[in-house]
């Protein structure tokens, strides 16, 4: 088995449906990694343990995920030299607002790259560039990940060129 290149950590399992778009992301760029439940509030001893030996395990990138005081990002910065993404959960209280300024607003010298409300995939993304500065095969994978996008967006401009606007509203985006 391949050692994990990265880590996905939440705070909760309910945070598991957002941060399985990591995973599969991570899957598609074919990027070992390992998932964990580890919460700031709840379990800090396991989640400080966990970020002080990701790099002596061979992990190269953190992804945490977490919602309401969403410190579990910063907590894992806190004690690694890992970068650390954040990914902020959306809550049924401020929409995952809180969230976000928890990861963002990091005091100086422990900074957490912080990507949009649910945005698990973004951060496997991300994960997967920061992995791509030394490995051609995985530039490779995401230079083609990128030229898919493109083509998508250049098939739906000439859909809407040929149904025009009512046309392509009506059909969807099929």
């Amino acid at each position: 088995m391949t050692k994990p290149l990265v880590g996905i950590v939440m705070g909760s399992d309910s945070d598991l449906p957002v941060m399985a778009q990591a995973a599969d992301f991570l899957e598609r760029f074919q990027v070992p990694y390992e998932v964990r439940i580890l919460s700031a509030h709840r379990s800090p001893d396991a989640a400080l343990d966990y970020a002080r030996n990701a790099a002596g395990r061979g992990l190269k990138v953190i992804i945490a995920g977490a919602g309401g005081a969403a410190h579990l990002a910063g907590v894992l910065a806190a004690v690694t030299v890992l970068p650390v993404i954040g990914v902020p959960i959306k809550t049924a209280s401020l929409g995952g607002v809180d969230s976000l300024y928890a990861m963002v607003q990091m005091p100086k010298g422990i900074p957490v790259a912080t990507v949009a409300i649910d945005g698990a995939a973004n951060a496997a993304i991300l994960a997967a560039q920061i992995l791509a500065v030394h490995d051609p095969i995985l530039q490779d994978r995401l230079k083609a990940f990128k030229e898919e996008l493109a083509r998508e967006v250049a098939a739906r401009d000439a859909k809407l060129a040929q149904l025009g606007i009512e046309g392509y509203l009506r059909e969807g985006k099929k």
